[in-house]
Formats: structure tokens, C-alpha cells, sequence
């Protein structure tokens, strides 16, 4: 009888089905959720005064520019003779100039996507709305003709600027820092706009004894104030710490009305040209797209009526600049 003989297979590893192996057939849980940074809105329009909106393009703001003087009378009787004086009022005009911006998507991408594309999109619509407004308000990037010069500008024309010197606080508290500035004007300072930097300048400040000096105001709760005032640091991009690293001053001084709050439309069909040439880039309904439109229109000012502390509308600015050293 033959005997049958087999051979033996050794394996370098152990037999069996890995991971590895089977991966192609092990489903994966997809997130539901798209993971975004905070969204932030305008500080502009958060920390200024908003005024009744707008029916017009045009929003005319009467404004104090000549202030009454009163009078000793001396004697009495025939000789008692009074004097008069007189008041007299400047015009300020806010015009609204529109904001606005198209985003396209084809429809195939909306009908596979597993998320509500158009509500992802409009927090952050509104974010780009906030960084124009504060970037245009507070340093003049982009702005419309027909505003006026922006914060920046208006306090350097002033010379309501402070540079950043040795000592900080002397820069922001001292009898010739920023705080004064505006207080020489005949203004209360009530916040502060600051580059995200000045958190840790800040919180470097210390005393004789090497306490942080703003250890209780700066950090009660989880909000900064400074001399009693709210900061705040805008995230939206907007802040341009070449120009300044702080704006301090009295923001009722800032006021915008609205002749538009934001609104979102969607399209199924036009054409969407580019701005510079007028080519044509996407026709709708050719292209099977769809379209959502955001606008929105605003205007502000600063009324900066007379005071008895500055009467010269030339110097006279209800905020200040704390500019980087050498700029």
C-alpha cells in the first residue's frame, strides 16, 4: 500500500482574517457635523450706537456746532440790560452703501450632499459682512467714496494718537496716554477695540510687588475691561495691528443706521458675470446651478457735536489711537 505524504506550509505570521484584510467591508461613521471656527460678528455694529433705520439712501443727522454763552447782568433797573446769544447747528449725512455677495452651487451638489449646505454658508456670510463693515469703519479698507474718513484716520487727523512707548501703561493710563486723549476732547471713554496681541501685553503689566496690575478688572468673569471699560478684540480679520493695536474713545460717538438688514435670496436661474471683464461665468440655468444672494445696506458717522472742553471740531475727536512703535 503507497503511503501519501504532504507537505507542510509554515507561516511567518498566525493565519487569520485582519483588519486590514476586511477593511474595504467595515463601514465608517461619517461626522454630521462640519467643524468651523467661531463665527464673529461685527464689532463695529455691536459696540456702536444704531440709530432708527433708514427710509432713504440719506440719513440727515442735525448735530450741535455753536453752543449759547451766558451773561452777568450788572445794575438794576434801566441799566439792567441782558444780552443774547446764539446757538447754531452743523448737518450730518449718513448714506447707506450696499454690501453684498453671490455664492454658486451646482444642484448636483446640493442633491448629494448630506448637509444643509445654504445653512452652513450664512453664519459665515454674515461673518464676511462684519469683516468688511469693521475693516471699511476702523481703518478705511475698501470703504465707499461717499463715507466719511474712518476711525483711524479721523483720530490721527486730530492727533488724538498715542505711540507705544517703554511702558504701556503709561502709553494707555498716563496724563498723556490714550485714555486722556479723548478725555482733552471732552469725551468719557466707555470700551475699547484692540488687536488680539494686546491680550498678552496686558496680562504682562505688573507692579513693584509683580502682581498682573489688571488681575481684577481685566479678569473678572471672562470679559476684559480697562479703567472700567469694556475691550473687546475683534476675529473677524478686520483689525489691522500695523495701523493701530487700540481704539479707545466713547462709542456713542459711532453711529450707523441701517436701510437694509441682511437678506438671503436663492436664484435658479440668470447669469453671473465677472465684475471686472463681464464675461459670463456661470449661467444657471445652463449650468444647473443655483445661487444664494446676500445684501445688505448701512451707513454711519460720527456726530461729534461741541463741548465747552474743545470747541475747535479740528482737535476735537471722541477717540484715540494707540499706534505700534515706529509706525
Amino acid at each position: 500500500m503507497r503511503k501519501r505524504y504532504f507537505d507542510l506550509q509554515v507561516f511567518d505570521t498566525p493565519a487569520g482574517i485582519e483588519r486590514k484584510d476586511a477593511e474595504s467591508l467595515i463601514p465608517v461613521q461619517e461626522s454630521r457635523d462640519i467643524i468651523q471656527g467661531v463665527v464673529e460678528q461685527s464689532a463695529v455694529l455691536q459696540r456702536g450706537r444704531r440709530l432708527a433705520n433708514m427710509t432713504r439712501s440719506q440719513y440727515r443727522m442735525p448735530v450741535l456746532d455753536l453752543l449759547p454763552v451766558a451773561y452777568f447782568v450788572n445794575g438794576e433797573g434801566k441799566d439792567a440790560k441782558k444780552k443774547t446769544t446764539k446757538m447754531a447747528w452743523d448737518k450730518k449725512i449718513i448714506t447707506a452703501e450696499e454690501i453684498a455677495v453671490i455664492v454658486p452651487i451646482s444642484e448636483a451638489v446640493l442633491d448629494d450632499a448630506d448637509y444643509d449646505i445654504w445653512g452652513e454658508a450664512r453664519p459665515r456670510l454674515i461673518e464676511a459682512f462684519g469683516q468688511k463693515i469693521d475693516a471699511a469703519v476702523l481703518f478705511g479698507e475698501d470703504k465707499p467714496s461717499s463715507w466719511r474718513d474712518d476711525i483711524v484716520q479721523t483720530a490721527t487727523t486730530a492727533n488724538a494718537t498715542v505711540e507705544l512707548g517703554d511702558d504701556l501703561y503709561d502709553s494707555i493710563m498716563g496724563e498723556d496716554g490714550v485714555i486722556a486723549k479723548v478725555e482733552n476732547c471732552g469725551y468719557f471713554v466707555n470700551g475699547h477695540m484692540a488687536d488680539i496681541t494686546m491680550r498678552a501685553k496686558l496680562r504682562g503689566l505688573k507692579d513693584t510687588t509683580g502682581q498682573p496690575i489688571f488681575k481684577s478688572d481685566m479678569q473678572s468673569g471672562t470679559n476684559y475691561t480697562l479703567d472700567g471699560s469694556p475691550m473687546n478684540f475683534p476675529r473677524n480679520g478686520a483689525f489691522d495691528r500695523k495701523k493701530a493695536l487700540m481704539i479707545s474713545g466713547d462709542f456713542s460717538q459711532l453711529v450707523y443706521s441701517i436701510r437694509q438688514d441682511i437678506t438671503f435670496k436663492i436664484f435658479d436661474q440668470g447669469v453671473i458675470q465677472d465684475p471686472s471683464t463681464g464675461e459670463i461665468v456661470y449661467n444657471l440655468m445652463q449650468n444647473d446651478m443655483v445661487a444664494l444672494r446676500a445684501v445688505m445696506r448701512l451707513g454711519w458717522e460720527i456726530p461729534n457735536p461741541i463741548n465747552a472742553l474743545e470747541k475747535d471740531k479740528a482737535k476735537r475727536c471722541p477717540f484715540a489711537i494707540l499706534k505700534p512703535a515706529g509706525e
